[in-house]
């Protein structure tokens, strides 16, 4: 069973390889639980056609570490964000997504005036940063 990342792989590494539409396609035995979030879901839907397949969807859940316990215990394949991880490792395989179209725009938004404050500069910087770290390349 292999659960597929969405984004990196949780080591941080910034290596894209192209997702082989075979190992994809022996992931649609395994019905699919994609994000309930309407654009997420838009996304992870359009990718698995792109690579082949047709999910079958079969569970809904706004909760991640509901997805993640679906897939380590073999129920379905999912996209999971790095976030489940947790800064621990991965407890199922991963497959990288391929590269391309598949990034994420971060706003922060504040009230007039309060751009200098130092917490304000502190998550901003550690945004930047985080990005830098692990993100696609070109990203800021």
């Amino acid at each position: 069973m292999a659960a597929v990342a969405a984004g990196w792989t949780p080591s941080g590494t910034k290596t894209w390889a192209r997702c082989p539409s075979r190992r994809a396609i022996r992931a649609t035995a395994r019905p699919w639980l994609p994000s309930v979030a309407v654009t997420t879901r838009h996304w992870a839907l359009t990718l698995c056609r792109s690579t082949g397949f047709e999910p079958d969807v079969r569970f809904e859940s706004t909760d991640l570490l509901l997805h993640l316990r679906l897939v380590e215990q073999g129920h379905a394949a999912a996209l999971l964000p790095d976030l489940v991880w947790d800064g621990r490792p991965a407890t199922v395989p991963l497959q990288q997504l391929p590269h391309g179209g598949q990034a994420r725009r971060l706003f922060t938004a504040i009230r007039r005036g309060r751009g200098r404050h130092l917490a304000i500069q502190a998550c901003r910087r550690a945004l930047r940063e985080a990005v830098g770290a692990s993100g696609p390349p070109g990203a800021r």
